[in-house]
């Protein structure tokens, strides 16, 4: 159990990173969406113990973390946004350095690499410098370091950042299998990278928590709040100063519009069912209020 007790994060001239979130994490994998700047890497340096909050606890297992830090690093892999890496050494040499820093047995360690390389498809590349790696190859790099002491709780900071369509799906399906039997959180604020993988997502904007539950509690967020419409060309400007439009495509009749109201837009507006981008959309645009937990984060 990886819980997070009014976690206050406040910068240089006081700027509130994160603002006082609360909550609970149990194994699994929670999606953590919200757009650039609404504190979430912010909150995952928190939780992997890279910084410490201004105020407020971060507990494993119920131990305060913040103040005993070491307890929560023997069981914790942690994938930053930015993840840098030796551009000389090989994968393997670059594990084996990264092992020997996290105390790992020397032998221990090159069978735990073996199986990481293979796991990874990386064997036939585990001798390449990593300089001359695809961004997708640096990526399962990235995890497999994560991973190098099977940790009970994985945090992954826009993991799916500079990959190819192909590449994040085959990084999602490795971090679904992964949350089988550990605390897994993926931050990012690509609704895509979530919403086929987490049963469970929280909402961030404005360092605060805004919503935390299933893609079910989201999509009722938005029920009744999606329209479709044909708009002539010079009318769309107008009508993206009043709402939030979220899909466009042009035809030889107008533009055809996607967007958010909380009544019809227009006499030809259409009611359509929303889907989890369209639920994120309602969600950031809205008013700030207190979080609000669903079923899903009512059981963690």
């Amino acid at each position: 159990m990886l819980e997070f007790v009014n976690v206050t994060k406040v910068y240089p001239g006081s700027v509130r990173g994160v603002d006082g979130v609360s909550m609970r994490l149990g194994a699994g994998l929670v999606g953590l969406l919200g757009p650039n700047g609404a504190g979430k890497s912010s909150l995952m340096r928190i939780a992997a113990t890279v910084t410490r909050p201004s105020s407020g606890q971060v507990r494993f297992d119920g131990t305060d973390v913040v103040a005993h830090p070491n307890r929560l690093r023997r069981d914790l892999g942690y994938l930053p946004q930015d993840f840098g890496v030796y551009p000389h050494l090989s994968a393997r040499e670059f594990l084996s350095y990264l092992a020997a820093v996290k105390g790992m047995p020397a032998r221990a360690a090159r069978t735990r690499i073996g199986q990481l390389l293979e796991l990874f498809d990386l064997t036939g590349a585990g001798k390449r410098p990593l300089g001359k790696y695809s961004g997708g190859m640096l990526r399962r790099v990235g995890i497999a370091q994560a991973l190098l002491s099977d940790p009970r709780v994985l945090i992954v900071d826009e993991p799916t950042a500079g990959l190819d369509p192909e590449e994040r799906v085959v990084f999602r399906n490795l971090l679904s299998d992964l949350a089988a039997d550990r605390v897994v959180v993926l931050s990012t604020h690509i609704v895509s990278d979530v919403e086929s993988v987490a049963s469970d997502i929280a909402i961030m904007t404005g360092g605060r928590l805004r919503l935390r539950g299933s893609p079910q509690d989201l999509l009722r967020r938005a029920q009744g709040r999606v329209w479709e419409m044909l708009v002539a060309p010079d009318g769309l400007a107008r009508l993206r100063e009043r709402y939030v439009v979220s899909r466009m495509v042009r035809t030889s009749a107008g533009v055809r519009v996607r967007l958010l109201a909380p009544s019809p837009p227009g006499p030809d507006a259409v009611a359509t069912a929303p889907d989890l981008e369209d639920a994120y959309l309602t969600i950031i645009h809205e008013a700030p209020g207190p979080a609000v937990e669903g079923a899903t984060g009512a059981r963690r």
